[in-house]
């Protein structure tokens, strides 16, 4: 009986369709410029190293600088003048408040001349033309305002643009060279996700029907590892194969290549 058990296990295993796959990085980005800029740092250094927080490509924003200094300067100014405004806005108010009272109770009073009551009447109107001035011009001011905020979250977002760093990815490659001159959508570098690492194999329809009864065998050993990724549409040059993916465990050297194989429970 133990012979039979272990003649079927034998089959079993002779059976089993191998795959093999190179140990890949999770993921390798392509990294391209936002912005036309000249390249000032270049870090050839840390080529196929993990990067810190430094920027390991640094564009040029000299003028980005000078010019956001001075829109952070003109927003105090537009917000301060924007204060000083308010206050005549309001006093104006209180003003105009005072005066239509005034009017109102002279304007039916007999004993008040027709120039008396005009006099009221256009020093009522000139304050208000002086508070609807005043008022126009705070809306434009916050119009400027607004404009001016607009304006600096552009400028810190090219600044932020022309400085990059990837904290924890591998410098894959480098594109550019200092003094170096770049535009918009230029290619700037290959950084490579490590924290995990993936599997790429083309599975024949037999081994797609059954794959989720089965367990993964990566270089003999029987692991907990599950296929992560299944296309259902055979690949355009693996013509006969469904391409699979399994992410597994960080390894010591990646390109290593490896023996996968499926078997039963």
């Amino acid at each position: 009986m133990n012979k039979f058990i272990l003649l079927v296990l034998v089959i079993s295993s002779l059976n089993a369709k191998v795959y093999y796959s190179k140990v890949e990085p999770y993921e390798i980005r392509t990294i391209s410029s936002n912005v036309s800029a000249q390249v000032v740092f270049s870090d050839e250094k840390s080529l196929g190293k993990v990067l810190g927080s430094e920027d390991y490509i640094k564009l040029d924003d000299e003028l980005d600088q000078v010019e956001l200094k001075q829109l952070q300067e003109k927003k105090i100014y537009l917000q301060d003048t924007i204060k000083l405004d308010e206050e005549i806005v309001k006093n104006y108010q209180e003003i105009l408040e005072k005066k239509n009272t005034n009017y109102d109770r002279i304007k039916l009073l007999k004993i008040k001349s027709t120039v008396e009551k005009d006099k009221e009447f256009y020093d009522l109107y000139t304050t208000q033309n002086q508070y609807l001035a005043t008022q126009k011009e705070l809306d434009n001011l916050k119009i400027q305002l607004l404009d001016t905020s607009l304006q600096i979250a552009r400028l810190n977002k090219s600044i932020k643009d022309k400085h990059l760093s990837a904290k924890g990815y591998v410098l894959y490659d480098l594109m550019v060279k200092e003094g170096q001159v770049v535009s918009m959508a230029t290619p700037l570098a290959k950084i490579a996700d490590i924290s995990k690492a993936i599997l790429t194999i083309y599975l024949d329809e037999e081994d797609v029907k059954g794959i989720n009864g089965k367990k993964i065998y990566i270089d003999g050993q029987k692991t907990e590892y599950k296929i992560d990724r299944l296309w259902n549409i055979t690949d355009e040059t693996h013509i006969s194969g469904y391409q699979a993916q399994i992410v597994v465990k960080t390894p010591q050297r990646f390109s290593k290549l490896v023996q996968i194989e499926f078997k039963d429970e």
